[in-house]
């Protein structure tokens, strides 16, 4: 049995850890959190995969075992997905939250076992390919891992940010417009 202690880690790091232990073949595991969040969100991954397990709750610490896990396969189609980014935060809470939802949202994309086609970014959704970003070591993980990221040309001259431009390859409106047509899947953020 293979333990995994997950403790004190933020969204998603439990289930990052759960599933690369599961892509690893094991079958039987002790997941330990302690809160809530990560104890629904390891068992919603238990459930994708047909897992069977029970929880127990000792002092403030939820031991998850699973067992007889399955594993699940990815179909080809699930690798054409595309995110479009057209914010520099993660929905309209407040900008702190949305921040750090922003990072651990492209970090959990570093830990798919398929990547997105394209990643593209617009408004002020390109500030994120921007030297000064906190992602800028994520996105260059995925580019090298062969997700393509365009950035809108229009909105680097807007905000007068082309020099500071870190990763990725500028683009327009068509080609964008394109890819987002032919793409299978779009994740809008």
């Amino acid at each position: 049995m293979k333990i995994i202690d997950a403790k004190n880690l933020e969204c998603p790091k439990p289930v990052i850890l759960t599933k690369k232990a599961l892509d690893e073949g094991y079958s039987d595991l002790k997941i330990l959190v302690n809160n809530q969040v990560a104890k629904k969100n390891v068992l919603k991954l238990l459930d994708s995969h047909n897992s069977e397990y029970k929880v127990e709750k000792i002092d403030d610490i939820f031991e998850i075992y699973a067992f007889n896990t399955k594993t699940t396969s990815s179909s080809d189609s699930e690798s054409n997905f595309t995110i479009f980014c057209k914010s520099e935060n993660f929905g309209t809470g407040e900008e702190k939250l949305s921040k750090t939802l922003m990072k651990s949202f492209f970090y959990s994309l570093t830990e798919l076992d398929q990547k997105p086609k394209h990643l593209i970014f617009m408004n002020s959704g390109i500030k994120l390919t921007l030297g000064d970003s906190p992602i800028i070591d994520i996105l260059t993980e995925l580019e090298k891992e062969g997700s393509t990221i365009l950035v809108c040309g229009t909105c680097l001259d807007y905000y007068d940010a082309s020099a500071a431009l870190k990763v990725g390859e500028i683009t327009n409106m068509y080609t964008a417009t394109e890819i987002l047509s032919r793409t299978t899947r779009i994740i809008n953020i």
